[in-house]
């Protein structure tokens, strides 16, 4: 499908978006926490993937997953990066997304629902160091390998395996309340 789709075929490009679209959306919302901005930047995402396909080298070695994701890591820090110049009220926040602490407490009944485990880690994810909320991102939300996510990051494998394990302690840590 790429390369048909590096000879020109727009067929192949509208595959290829068909299937990696929402993937790319959930791996930028993830990062940047606003929907919107995620669906903005996606489509920005195979805007830069329709213009640039040819740099993309299918030569059995490199997979096209790993490049696009790390096309979406770079529209996202480039988003990030904008966003500490000029901070600005994200469209969640104006459309009155959720912005409660990350632990509410227990609903009435004493216990916490799916929904409110799923918000609190989805906070705490956010609430990591960048570069380890994106390796929790590519490997718990993704699937990717830890080389996979190495060539998303454009580090070394012992970076990332160095990144995760920081990071799930940091979530362990910050997610301690849901053990007891």
């Amino acid at each position: 499908m790429v390369i048909r789709f590096q000879s020109g075929d727009e067929q192949a490009f509208d595959e290829l978006m068909a299937r990696y679209k929402l993937p790319v959306v959930n791996f930028v919302y993830r990062i940047l926490n606003d929907a919107g901005e995620a669906d903005d930047v996606a489509q920005e995402v195979f805007v830069r993937v329709y213009r640039h396909g040819r740099r993309f080298k299918a030569d059995g070695k490199s997979r096209f997953s790993t490049w696009l994701f790390q096309i979406a890591r770079n529209q996202s820090l480039d988003v990030l990066r904008r966003r500490k110049r000029r901070p600005v009220e994200t469209r969640d926040m104006r459309d009155g997304g959720d912005h409660s602490p990350m632990y509410a407490g227990p609903s009435a009944d004493g216990e916490l629902s799916n929904k409110e485990i799923g918000e609190a880690v989805a906070r705490a994810v956010a609430d990591l160091p960048e570069k380890q909320r994106t390796v929790v991102i590519c490997a718990e939300y993704h699937g990717m390998s830890h080389a996979e996510i190495a060539g998303v990051m454009d580090c070394t494998v012992k970076s990332v395996e160095s990144r995760l394990a920081r990071g799930r302690q940091a979530l362990r840590q910050k997610l301690s309340f849901l053990n007891g």
